[in-house]
């Protein structure tokens, strides 16, 4: 039986991090390629240290976007982020774009020919979850660590709070009693400033509206430990004060270790590539469960092999809280989504530029939009699996 009074803890990094600088550039490359193109292919990794940024990969698109257009895009992202900084600027950084052909070998395992149907990307493994805990039916650590960065960015992009900077990171440990997330006992948030003159106090005064904010009423108590820039100053970030890398994220961007990962990274990566597309798909499964209330909790692992279509195994775990039998709905699930790289990108429309959107704050929990993003999360497969209660 599963443990039901515990402390579990989840981070996030804010849109500044360097590795997140980095997820939003490949992603930005990505939706150039499909706005242009929605049968590009990207694979595309990026690299960003004090005042350089290093574009790599493969891509397979239109002529019209070139070197210098990719480099432009580039210092777009980091402009929007906010990094004007001596060591990390904009305008000023060195931008190398080193993108290749797509492999012909890789393609021939990809593309649809004959009477072959477009097989997966690469070989791997991708879990989707979801559960009671929250509303947008997340883990609560992982969505209320997104949430506390996600305020302070828009405070800071507002200008309401200016001596604020774009690098930052959050933690929260939340305590369980009965299986239910029901408080906060210890906050960690460290966030870059402008001014070296300000102390830890200082920021815990400017941070902790914030905060209080971004979680639910009656969570934060005398009891509950604050660490707040507790190494002191902290004026040097983003890519000037550590390196970044594409996809040194991946925990951060889906249930923040509360659910298994199949360990593929998904910025960068066009729609075709299984790591990003079949992890929505498991995702968006999951949550319809659990919406359609045929469990408190729904774990689902797909698997694939290069160059094949139709996945080689789809499992749930349903961690006891099941209101049907698991073996059934795993054919179920077959049959109310195709889960070949193309019936998942056909059923979730993800050949459209909506990836930039997702490289901060979270892939999953997001609230779908009128172009397209985020459309794993909807519910629209409830009434569909309804009928398998019981």
């Amino acid at each position: 039986m599963a443990r039901q009074n515990y402390l579990f803890t989840s981070e996030s990094v804010s849109e500044g991090h360097p590795d997140k600088v980095c997820d939003r550039i490949s992603d930005a490359v990505v939706d150039a390629y499909l706005r242009e193109m929605p049968e590009a292919r990207v694979a595309c990794e990026t690299l960003a240290t004090t005042n350089r940024i290093v574009i790599a990969g493969e891509t397979r698109g239109p002529a019209t976007i070139t070197n210098e257009y990719i480099a432009h895009l580039a210092r777009l992202a980091v402009r929007d982020i906010g990094y004007e900084q001596d060591g990390f600027h904009w305008e000023n950084c060195d931008v190398a774009v080193h993108l290749h052909a797509q492999s012909a070998h890789i393609a021939q395992g990809v593309d649809a020919g004959g009477n072959k149907d477009e097989g997966a990307g690469d070989q791997g493994i991708m879990f989707g979850y979801a559960c009671r805990e929250t509303e947008e039916l997340m883990p609560a650590p992982i969505l209320y660590s997104h949430r506390i960065l996600h305020l302070l960015a828009e405070a800071r992009k507002s200008g309401k709070e200016p001596v604020l900077g774009p690098d930052a990171k959050s933690q929260v440990t939340v305590r369980y009693e009965d299986g239910k997330p029901v408080g906060a006992t210890s906050i960690v948030l460290s966030t870059q400033h402008l001014d070296p003159a300000l102390s830890s106090q200082d920021i815990q005064s400017i941070v902790e509206p914030y905060i209080r904010t971004a979680l639910p009423d009656g969570w934060i108590s005398a009891e509950t430990v604050w660490h707040v820039n507790p190494t002191g100053a902290f004026v040097i970030g983003g890519p000037d004060g550590d390196a970044g890398l594409t996809g040194r994220k991946i925990i951060v961007d889906t249930y923040g270790g509360a659910a298994p990962h199949g360990g593929g990274a998904f910025s960068g990566k066009d729609p075709t590539k299984v790591d990003r597309s079949a992890a929505y798909a498991a995702r968006y499964l999951a949550k319809n469960v659990v919406a359609a209330d045929l469990a408190d909790r729904c774990t689902i692992q797909l698997s694939y092999a290069i160059g094949v279509s139709d996945p080689l195994s789809v499992y749930v775990d349903l961690h006891g809280t099941g209101r049907c039998d698991e073996a059934r709905l795993e054919t179920a699930l077959r049959d109310v989504m195709g889960l070949s790289p193309r019936g998942i990108r056909e059923h979730l429309k993800l050949n459209k530029p909506i990836y930039e959107r997702t490289a901060a704050y979270g892939h999953f929990g997001r609230e779908p939009d009128a172009e397209g993003g985020f459309s794993w999360e909807k519910t629209d497969l409830v009434d569909q699996l309804r009928p398998l209660a019981g």
